[in-house]
């Protein structure tokens, strides 16, 4: 408010000044807000008046009407019809059918159809801008333009009247409190944005302040409204809550959407209707659910907190993704087994070029002038010798004094000394280090030209190339590198530089200069005249007149980051400058203002060439300089009466933000101010806001001159000074939307969309220009289609510096017509900006090649999107001039990535509602959807040298994760267009199809079998305990008598009770299961809880003896302690334990007779387990399955009483609990069983058992594998010195009930091969619950073996195998041999039709060892006949066959078996109730979770699971949480590139939060229910739109 009453009040001029300098720094990010306030509230305390009376505000508004008068009458002025650019004929059509739209014709100035209340101003008051800017904090000038910023606000405030809730992404507390705590005030509800009678209702971006946006409000709401049809459906879908307005949900229900009927659901799938959403139970009484983290401070205005439960958030989403998708989807062309990516088929309705082809522009005839000089050198010579007097430089210190005057008499005598010493000081005599010719850098910093404009002409006078470079400062610097590069290329060896700039140079503690990294080694040589020696009498240099050797080479940063060298020879230089001397009207002794950069571009063009040639006096205002006192170039243009000042928009804008009543400043002596940058279109605003501030101050307006140049073809056209001010210059309002497509329209209805250019004057003398299509053939475009500006002259760049094959793509360019004869004989420089040639031969740019973004085939060019970023009132939110946008390539088209530095002060609220206002405004203006906005802290982006961003580098920093935001919001939904169709379901080969013996269309049918068990004994005992000659089964044989005894006994158990052994794997576990059998009970082995985690373990634990209906619990002392402990009681009711016995206290006596089965199909036990989808599953195993188990797993390992077998598995459930307790009493042999708890301390135990007693045949688990490889990875020399020798080891199996993780496997091979493991040895098996082991490697028969399929088929369950490394190719392992005694069929899990060889099915077996059923308490029978019992629809119908639920396949191989057959590998995929089906396709987690955790080094783990149609993903960080968000672009980049899914929720968690069972498989399940619940306590929550 304070700003206001600065108006009025009398400031010092040198308070003034500091405040301004204060405003400026703020501006740029180098202080805080705080700091800001801080000085500033000192340096005006003594000059502030009482608080403003409500006259303060009527002088205000006075200043507003009075300053409304000058720029009309400006305009009325500027206002010269239309200029046709066809011949009379065609303009006669045109006015025929005036009524309708343009085509293509150009205007000046503004729409005259208008009337004048609907016409925007171009340039409102400078009042009311000029209050906007000060209370506001500034935005960058160069895009600004107050139009375009009304057409933002309007474009949002449509927005506005459709609230749509969009879920804020959820952050733990530690990575808020960054910021500053005072911020979390939560938001004053009073004061919203619309309250406009306030003075802050200026700063809060309501247009209405000036006048004319008011009525710009009306033409504005026709406009966003023009086309739509999409408003009903959309509203329809509103989610309630009061709150915030324009909210980021309204991008998906943009406007644009010119011909959909239905919206199409979010994965564009499944269902017509709304998605039915399962909210876990009290999701809806969310409001008076507890708040976790920081929801308390941080409430979303929609009613929803920040952190509210997850699944009220995901519904937003999912509501939010119902809308519409802009960009209606297509045709799709799907192959059998290719998902093509939606091509982009062209749009019927967009704009197409129908001028004539245009004509080459020729600029006017270079006038050779009499004196001018046969080279510059010359030049240099005659005014040296001449007018030694004359002041050629003049330098500026930090404070604006003049710090040092070079006169061409000294230019000459030290230039000529630089040339002697280079040549003949360097080396030795015989060996010169530098001859003529060679390259050499000129390293001076910014604030000295005058040095180093005497080593620039030192060297040309020694004929030797000068390259000149920015100063390194640190070794590590943006860009440094590649600059290092180009030095590198063009074999620079010595650099010049100043004693100062020498000195500040980084130093290595001996004092040599490092080598900077990627830099050549370097001599580094001090051209100050006191360190040089002086030439002879007799020296002379050799001046010769201009020719074709390179006078010097000058760098250029290209769009990737590398740094190219462009060439420019002595003739193209002096030709230059006088093409400039001609264009600019320049003659002897006038005085220039120079505030660019002297080493390339228009500053050194200008300010060290040129004003050489014509003896000018330059004066020179460092960038520092700048910095403290924005308004010095303004101040020495009129202490200096200086005829020309050549600066950029962005020293016009500071001179705005800074000017405040300078009243002595008088700038009637400028006849030309060259606007350097004037190819930015958006470089107009400045201009007219600059002459609209200073025309009071004498500028008149012929005297802006903008000028478009690049480094290939130097000055490009230049507007040319004029005495004539009646001559307005030429502007056009274009189509942006025309724009994308490369056609010039000039806009009339959409009138948000534009963008207003300025020409940039005419072709430079003696040069041809014309304008080429940007991408092929360089065809000559039409007269309203944009092109690639290319010029034909003597004065332009040669090559890229070492570059054959760029420099003839851009410096040999032959642009031809359309009938394709060649323009001229000439070959073109492709100047890099695209533009197109108007009325009267002006030239207008309208971007360039490097800012271009081809998105879904339009043009976008990064300039326009960070105009309208910014005309988003960011002040508040995100610091001006430090936002970058680039576009990165995800699945074959460009996405747009906008990064921009936040401020500290700004709320988490306050910068997701820019966000999604950034959002919404691009949406409408450029109607393009941007994929990703990140905002990072301040000051932490790449700089360039002279304090802008460094694209590329920003860029790579994005796409490696290691930008480290603070806040993203990625949009992939609204993105990306073109991914593949989702699938049709195809109808499936019926029983109608023939069938010839086993052939099922064509192919084999995939069944496959083991070898026969034989006929199995009935009366087998060896299992019952029957002494073999060991002392342990003795031992054995006798505690399972003492346990039957007590069951009996003290549990008065009965024939077939159920019995709960809850033991931590050891001897008594096996001992107590005999003694069931013993005692004709039937045992359940349960997994006992854990001491430390009673509260999760215990319910499980309770839920299986429930279940099973044990009758009694048997236990050891210890967990029989624990099961009734205080702890246990909070877990579970402990009164409702069945009696618990323990067996540390057993009776001394034997059994009166032991049990034995009367039928061999009586239950022997029962298997209990918990899949990984949360299921807890109980299977019956009969006395006949179980000895065909031992019998079959005997036959395969060869397992004979002299055997030794180590075991580390859990002993609880599946073919881990059948190895541990049956299978050596089965087979006799001797079995060393290690507790993989004891791993977790130990990791070496295992291993150190399986050398230590020679094992050769050994089984784990994949989480034992991976305990080894991760706890033994740097070990595996000194478990060597300790003697482990894993070389009598033939198998290592690991058992497992998933697809075989390939990875883990082979690194453990790999690891421990040092220690004598054969590669071969290690293998895999495959069981699930209705058979324990279905296959299993064993000792005799091939190898495993591998094949490589193609993903994508996979998905479409097809199978599809390639070579290895193809594009998508997937590995799977065999998972061992099929058991003896087992039969595999591959039938379709829907029709239950058996499949053919290699085609992706349901594996389905037959086997005496298949288990008899679910055990259930309810007896659901339907379930278990399906499982267990199921038949084929067609072929073998008799066989009874169990569903596994698993996918996979068989492929008959050209190995043999044992038996001499062909060998048939089966290949598990994965379970059916793991996977995803999403867009009509089936998705397996791994294969989703294998490519996430590629993508980033921190990403330790990861899972993915599915949330109404939604793809969740959570990645555990290994890293600090402030890169817990640059996960989030990567995750939902490669999931898209590899899987063409978009990711809709990402969640960052700490490492160990995804649960993982004791088989080392996750719980994707729990870990969903974990997250809907609110328990993860993950460090960030994106939600992707």
């Amino acid at each position: 408010m304070a700003d206001r009453s600065l108006e009025g009040m009398a400031l010092p001029l040198e308070v003034r000044a500091r405040l301004a300098e204060l405003e400026l720094e703020l501006s740029e990010g180098d202080i805080t807000q705080k700091g800001y306030e801080k000085k500033r509230s000192k340096l005006i305390g003594a000059y502030l008046p009482q608080p403003p009376t409500a006259n303060g505000a009527a002088v205000v508004r006075c200043r507003l009407q009075h300053s409304e008068g000058a720029p009309r009458r400006m305009l009325q002025a500027g206002n010269i019809g239309v200029c046709d650019i066809r011949d009379a004929a065609v303009r006669e059509r045109a006015a025929s059918t005036a009524g309708n739209r343009p085509l293509f014709y150009f205007r000046f100035g503004v729409d005259q159809a208008l009337p004048p209340e609907r016409r925007a101003p171009v340039t409102p008051s400078s009042a009311s801008r000029y209050h906007r800017r000060r209370s506001s904090g500034s935005r960058d000038e160069r895009y600004r333009s107050d139009v375009h910023t009304e057409a933002v606000q309007a474009a949002l405030a449509k927005h506005k009247e459709r609230k749509m809730a969009v879920p804020m992404p959820s952050k733990r507390r530690s990575l808020v409190v960054q910021t500053s705590m005072d911020a979390y005030t939560p938001p004053d509800t009073s004061s919203g944005s619309e309250d406009e009678g306030s003075v802050q209702g200026d700063s809060q971006g309501t247009p209405t302040s000036s006048q004319g946006s008011i009525n710009m409000e009306h033409w504005i709401s026709q406009a966003i409204h023009g086309s739509t049809t999409s408003t009903t459906s959309s509203s329809s879908t509103q989610s309630g809550g009061s709150g915030a307005a324009h909210r980021l949900a309204d991008v998906m229900a943009q406007t644009h959407i010119e011909n959909h009927s239905a919206p199409p659901d979010v994965t564009t799938y499944t269902s017509e209707h709304a998605i039915q959403v399962e909210r876990p139970q009290g999701s809806t009484t969310s409001r008076t659910a507890p708040k976790y983290g920081n929801a308390e401070l941080m409430e979303t205005g929609d009613g929803v907190p920040v952190s509210s439960r997850v699944s009220a958030k995901i519904q937003q989403l999912v509501n939010t993704l119902k809308r519409p998708k802009r960009p209606p989807l297509r045709e799709f062309f799907v192959d059998d087994f290719e998902e093509l990516l939606e091509v982009q088929q062209p749009d019927p309705n967009q704009p197409k070029p129908e001028g004539a082809q245009m004509l080459a522009m020729r600029g006017e005839q270079l006038g050779v002038v009499t004196n001018w000089p046969p080279s510059l050198e010359a030049a240099l010579q005659r005014w040296g010798t001449i007018s030694p007097k004359a002041p050629c430089l003049t330098t500026m210190d930090t404070n604006g004094k003049p710090l040092y005057i070079l006169t061409y008499g000294k230019l000459w005598t030290r230039s000529m000394k630089v040339a002697y010493n280079i040549l003949h000081k360097l080396g030795t005599k015989q060996e010169p280090m530098v001859r003529p010719g060679d390259r050499v850098a000129l390293v001076f910093p910014n604030n000295d030209p005058a040095a180093s404009m005497v080593a620039f002409y030192g060297c040309l006078l020694a004929e030797v190339v000068p390259v000149p470079i920015e100063v390194p400062l640190t070794r590590k610097d943006a860009g440094s590198q590649q600059i290092g590069f180009l030095l590198g290329s063009c074999g620079v060896t010595v650099a010049l530089t100043s004693d100062a700039c020498h000195k500040g140079l980084p130093k290595s503690p001996t004092g040599e200069i490092p080598q900077f990294k990627g830099w050549p080694k370097l001599l580094w040589f001090v051209t100050e005249s006191k360190h040089l020696s002086k030439p002879p009498r007799d020296w002379f240099p050799h001046i010769k007149d201009a020719n074709n050797d390179t006078a010097y080479i000058e760098y250029k940063t290209c769009k990737d980051g590398s740094v190219l060298g462009v060439t420019v020879t002595r003739i193209a230089l002096l030709t230059h400058c006088q093409a400039l001397t001609q264009a600019c009207g320049y003659t002897e002794a006038e005085t220039i203002v120079n505030v660019l950069d002297f080493k390339k571009d228009v500053g050194l063009w200008h300010g060290i060439l040129t004003s050489v040639m014509n003896m000018m006096h330059v004066i020179s205002i460092p960038y520092a300089l700048m910095k403290v006192n924005p308004l010095s170039w303004i101040q020495k243009v009129c202490q200096y009466k200086a005829k020309v000042a050549c600066v950029k928009s962005r020293d016009m804008h500071w001179a705005l933000v800074a000017h405040r009543d300078q009243r002595d400043i008088n700038l009637s002596s400028l006849r030309m101010l060259i606007v350097a940058d004037g190819a930015n279109p958006w470089s107009i605003s400045s201009c007219d806001a600059f002459l609209n501030v200073f025309q009071s101050k004498g500028l008149r307006q012929e005297v802006i001159c903008p000028c478009a140049s690049s480094p290939e073809a130097l000055t490009v056209a230049i507007r040319r000074p004029t005495d004539d001010s009646n001559q307005p210059p030429g502007r056009g309002v274009l189509s942006m939307h025309g724009l994308t497509y490369g056609v010039i329209r000039v806009d009339s209805e959409e009138k948000l969309s534009v963008l207003t250019v300025q020409d940039v004057g005419l072709v430079m003398p003696g040069a041809i220009m014309c304008s080429v299509k940007p991408d092929g053939v360089p065809q000559l475009c039409r007269t309203d289609e944009v092109g690639e500006l290319c010029v034909c002259a003597v004065a332009t760049g040669m090559s890229y510096y070492g570059l054959s094959g760029m420099t003839k793509n851009t410096f040999e360019v032959f642009p031809v017509t359309s009938s394709g004869a060649p323009v001229s004989e000439y070959p073109f420089v492709r100047t890099g900006l695209l533009g197109f040639v108007g009325p009267g031969g002006l030239v207008f740019v309208v971007g360039k090649m490097d800012g271009l973004m081809v998105v879904s085939g339009r043009r976008h060019n990064a300039d326009d999107i960070v105009a309208t970023a910014l005309a988003v009132e960011p002040m508040k939110f995100v610091y001006r001039g430090r936002i970058a946008v680039f576009s990165v390539t995800v699945l074959h088209d460009e996405r747009i990535v906008i990064v921009a530095e936040q401020r500290p002060d700004s709320t988490e609220e306050d910068s997701f509602q820019w966000m999604s206002r950034v959002l919404q405004a691009i949406d409408s203006i450029h109607q393009v959807g941007v994929y990703c906005l990140a905002l990072v802290p301040a000051n932490t982006l790449p700089k360039t040298p002279l304090g802008g961003i460094h694209l590329s580098e920003t860029k790579q920093l994005f796409l490696e994760g290691s930008l480290h935001p603070c806040n993203v919001l990625m949009c992939p939904h609204t993105c990306v267009t073109n991914l593949p169709k989702p699938r049709q379901k195809q109808p499936e080969i019926g029983p109608a199809s023939v069938m010839v013996g086993n052939l099922v269309s064509g192919k084999r049918i995939a069944q496959a079998s083991g070898r026969d068990l034989g006929q199995i004994e009935d009366n087998d005992q060896a299992r019952k305990g029957t002494i073999a000659n060991s002392l342990t089964c003795v031992q054995l044989h006798k505690r399972a008598e003492k346990i039957a005894v007590m069951l009996m006994e003290r549990g008065h158990l009965q024939d077939g009770d159920h019995v709960a052994l809850v033991y931590p794997p050891g001897i008594d576990l096996i001992a107590a299961f005999y003694g069931c059998l013993y005692a004709g009970c039937v045992p359940i082995t349960v997994r006992p809880p854990h001491p430390q985690n009673i509260a999760t373990t215990l319910p499980t634990v309770k839920m299986i003896v429930e279940v099973s209906r044990s009758a009694c619990l048997m236990t050891t002392q210890l967990i029989c302690k624990l099961l009734r402990s205080r702890e246990a009681a909070a877990a579970v009711d402990v009164r409702a334990w069945p009696p618990i016995l323990d067996t540390d206290d057993l009776p001394k006596k034997r059994p009166a007779q032991i049990y034995k089965p009367s039928n061999p199909d009586t239950l022997a036990y029962l298997d209990f387990s918990v899949s990984t989808t949360g299921m807890l599953a109980g299977v019956k195993m009969s006395h006949a399955a179980t000895s065909a188990f031992c019998r079959s797993i005997k036959l395969q390992c060869e397992l004979y009483p002299s055997r030794e077998v180590a075991i580390c598995l859990d002993p609880y459930c599946g073919l881990g609990f059948v190895l541990w307790c049956l299978c050596s009493v089965y087979s006799g042999h001797q079995s060393i069983l290690i507790p993989p708890a004891e791993l977790e301390t130990n990791p070496a135990l295992w291993l150190l058992a399986v050398s230590q007693y020679k094992v050769r045949d050994t089984f784990c688990s994949y989480s034992v594998m991976e305990l080894c490889t991760k706890g033994l990875g740097s070990q595996t020399e000194s478990l060597k010195a300790r003697g482990l020798d894993l070389s009598r080891v033939r198998t290592c199996v690991v058992v497992a009930e998933e697809r075989p993780r390939i990875a883990l496997t082979q690194s453990f091979s790999k690891l421990f091969k040092d220690l004598g493991l054969h590669p071969r040895a290690v293998s895999t098996s495959f069981g699930c619950r209705v058979n324990l082991a279905i296959c299993l490697q064993g000792t005799s028969g091939p190898d495993p073996t591998t094949v490589y399929v193609d993903m994508r088929a996979l998905r479409h369950d097809r199978v599809r195998l390639v070579e290895r490394g193809s594009p998508h190719s997937l590995p799977l392992m065999e998972s061992g041999k099929i058991l003896p005694g087992v039969r595999i069929i591959i039938a379709n899990p829907e029709t239950k039709g058996p499949l053919g060889d290699s085609h992706l099915g349901e594996i389905w077996v037959h086997s005496a060892h298949n288990a008899s059923g679910y055990f259930t308490i309810y007896g659901d029978e339907s379930l278990q006949s399906d499982h267990f019992n199921s038949r084929l629809s067609f072929g073998d119908t008799q066989t009874v066959w169990a569903r596994t639920g698993y996918l996979g396949f068989l492929r008959r191989t050209e190995l043999t078996d044992a038996n001499g057959e062909r060998h048939d590998a089966l290949y598990v995929v994965g379970a059916l109730d793991e996977a995803m089906e999403l867009r009509g396709m089936r998705y397996h987690p791994i294969d989703i979770e294998t490519s996430v955790i590629r993508a980033h080094k921190s990403v330790t783990e990861c899972a993915v699971f599915t949330w109404t149609n939604l793809l969740v993903v959570v990645v555990e960080l290994d890293g600090s949480e402030q890169e817990a968000l640059d996960l989030v672009p990567l995750v939902t980049n490669v999931v898209l590139e590899e899987h063409y899914l978009v990711v809709g929720v990402v969640v960052v968690v700490d490492i160990g939060v995804i649960p993982i069972n004791s088989r080392g498989e996750k719980q994707r399940m729990h870990l969903r229910d974990g997250f809907l619940a609110d328990q993860l306590d993950p460090i960030y929550v994106a939600y992707n739109m």
